[in-house]
């Protein structure tokens, strides 16, 4: 089934052009990763499908028959309501039953309960009400009947992309789902369900996501935003990348074949004289066509990280028996680890286990409960954290990185301005007089990590620093971490970026357990599935030998309860196989006498066949019965 069409679709903020004239077609079925650099229109595009933003030009043709579902990076709430009422915003019969269960559940008033229990029977609303149950405990998500306006950042992303998720359910069976970099604040474990709910749903999907292992797990075609157009790559991630560098290198060669007609034609034109022929009017017009594809430029300006790292001496952190916790909450419990030079570790672990803290305690931002942390003297930490740049005032982007420092010094010597090193993170002069407070959430997130940077810091702490960078951004800054000579420690959900760059695993098992894996998050999932795999088999074993005992018990059992029938029948036996037996030696020492006549023999021969017959029934009920006696 068709669902969308656009053709010419153009779009503009004030003089700077988002896309132009770009057209496509999305199919039921489509399964679509829409990617491009931070500021392109990724974010737009989304917004005119759903009928939020108007395109300056082109046309959207959206099937009568199909619903639009849109998650955004910042949902809107009614904030004085539950998280209850806003995910179950629609007047449906059965999302009403289902909100007036969840009422009653949490009031725990019987009769109440009693009632809407009876409503979700006479609708068939339990099977959805169990799909409800799981989207809210995959995402973790508890106490409906608290504010929206008290949440975290995190619970507000995973609030609306549970409400997103449940009303899909009940829209018609047509939905094209558009979602806006949905993993951003889901821990790896809600990452890898939502991989699978989508992939096990029948949904039509437009993802924007810089996740890579979840764009290739849910996607099978990309579309790139890239220089005003639209460029489509069918298959994952890697592939995209090969066709890629294929077709910037046949535009390259476009480019310079225009650029050596440009001289000629240059030339030709410059010989000419004013009064021109028709004829010499058509190529001139030609010319101006040349010249502009002759001055096209393919690449882009590249985000550029290069910094004169502070020394770092032979000391780093020692950490010894270091303990914390939050009231009842164990977060470390005897931590002891003596980080060394260009070190990487990858910190993981449900969210709420204490990572953050972890990282704070390093810094001695917050203090340990008990336990010796000792800092280097040469020890200069960058901090990246979730929380974002921290202003007190909206200043504009260069007064904010002067209030730093004037200059940077560079690796190779010498050094660069502040207006210069913006130009280096993509922050052209006239963005460098824009209020910080009008950046894009990806242009935030490059500004605080120049101002780290700036520091020249020797000890990174990057705390979920993948969220809202765009994917070029991503892989620069991946780079510049291989190639960075000091102490690396990185908490992320970005499974691609861990594997990227970590050498082992602060695993946080909760109740203050912490292991140290030897290893990046793929090779710990590995590790974990086949420590899974060993408990069930275990357990299986466990089960079936508790069985075999049960088994052998019950016959014990049986054993003991011979009845009188088949006790009396055991008596008779042990009386009736010695009186066969001795029969059968009768007739056997009759039948070896010599001086029978025939007709003795032969009715010898068939008693004896009989006896013989009889014998090993009665042998074979006997021993069924001493096993019972």
């Amino acid at each position: 089934m068709h669902y969308v069409s656009v053709e010419g679709l153009t779009k503009s903020y004030g003089i700077n052009p988002l896309f132009r004239n770009i057209s496509f077609h999305i199919n039921e079925g489509d399964k679509i990763a829409l990617i491009a650099r931070n500021g392109v229109g990724k974010s737009t595009l989304l917004r005119i499908l759903a009928g939020q933003e108007t395109a300056d030009e082109g046309k959207c043709w959206i099937n009568k028959e199909v619903t639009v579902a849109l998650f955004e990076q910042e949902p809107l709430f009614d904030e004085d309501k539950s998280v209850l009422q806003n995910i179950f915003h629609l007047e449906h019969p059965i999302i009403t039953a289902i909100r007036a269960y969840e009422a009653a559940a949490e009031s725990e008033d019987g009769h109440l309960i009693a009632e809407t229990i009876t409503r979700m029977d006479e609708l068939g609303a339990w099977d959805f009400e169990a799909k409800v149950k799981q989207i809210l405990g995959k995402l973790n998500i508890h106490h409906l009947q608290n504010p929206v306006k008290s949440l975290s950042g995190g619970q507000r992303k995973r609030v609306a992309l549970a409400k997103t998720l449940i009303d899909i359910g009940f829209e018609h069976q047509h939905t094209l789902l558009m979602m806006d970099e949905p993993t951003n604040h889901l821990d790896v474990e809600m990452i890898e369900w939502l991989e699978h709910y989508l992939n096990a749903e029948n949904i039509t999907l437009l993802l924007v996501t810089h996740d890579r292992y979840f764009l290739d797990a849910v996607c099978d075609e990309i579309w790139e935003l890239e220089r005003e157009n639209m460029y489509v790559y069918k298959g994952n991630y890697e592939n995209y990348m090969e066709k890629k560098a294929a077709r910037i290198d046949s535009e390259q060669a476009s480019i310079d074949k225009a650029r050596n007609q440009y001289r000629k034609e240059l030339e030709w034109m410059r010989k000419q004289p004013k009064a021109r022929t028709t004829k010499s009017k058509s190529r001139q017009d030609n010319f101006y066509e040349v010249e502009a594809r002759a001055k096209q430029k393919i690449e882009e300006a590249k985000l550029q990280l290069d910094m004169k790292m502070s020394r770092l001496g032979g000391k780093v952190v020692e950490m010894k028996k270091v303990y914390k916790s939050y009231g009842e909450l164990p977060i470390l419990k005897g931590f002891d680890y003596t980080f060394t030079k260009g070190e990487r570790i990858g910190v993981i672990g449900k969210n709420g286990v204490g990572k953050s803290t972890f990282l704070n305690i390093i810094q001695q931002l917050e203090t340990a409960d008990s336990g010796k942390i000792n800092i280097g003297d040469t020890v200069i930490f960058g901090n990246f954290s979730q929380q974002g740049l921290q202003i007190k005032e909206d200043l504009r982007v260069i007064e904010y990185v002067k209030s730093f420092a004037e200059s940077f010094p560079l690796a190779k010597g010498g050094s660069l301005s502040a207006a210069q090193f913006l130009e280096l993170f993509l922050f052209p002069p006239d963005k460098q007089y824009t209020y910080l407070s009008s950046l894009s959430g990806g242009e935030k997130k490059r500004l605080q990590l120049l101002t780290i940077l700036f520091r020249n810091p020797n000890f990174l702490i990057l705390d979920e620093p993948t969220n809202d960078l765009d994917l070029p951004t991503l892989a620069v800054l991946e780079n510049f971490l291989s190639d960075y000579q000091g102490c690396v420690m990185i908490v992320s959900h970005d499974r691609y970026f861990m594997d990227r760059l970590v050498d082992h695993l602060f695993v946080f098992e909760g109740e203050g357990e912490v292991r140290d894996f030897p290893g990046n998050y793929t090779q710990y999932r590995i590790w974990q599935k086949e420590q899974e795999q060993i408990m069930a088999d275990s357990t299986l074993a466990a089960e079936k030998k508790r069985q075999d005992s049960t088994a052998k018990a019950n016959e014990t059992e049986e054993k003991k309860k011979m009845s009188f029938k088949e006790r009396r029948e055991f008596e008779l036996l042990e009386k009736e196989i010695p009186a066969l037996e001795k029969e059968k030696e009768q007739i056997t020492e009759q039948m070896s006498r010599g001086d029978l006549p025939f007709e003795d023999i032969s009715r010898l021969s068939d008693r004896m066949i009989v006896i013989t017959h009889e014998l090993e029934e009665k042998e074979m009920r006997w021993l069924e019965l001493s096993e019972m006696n």
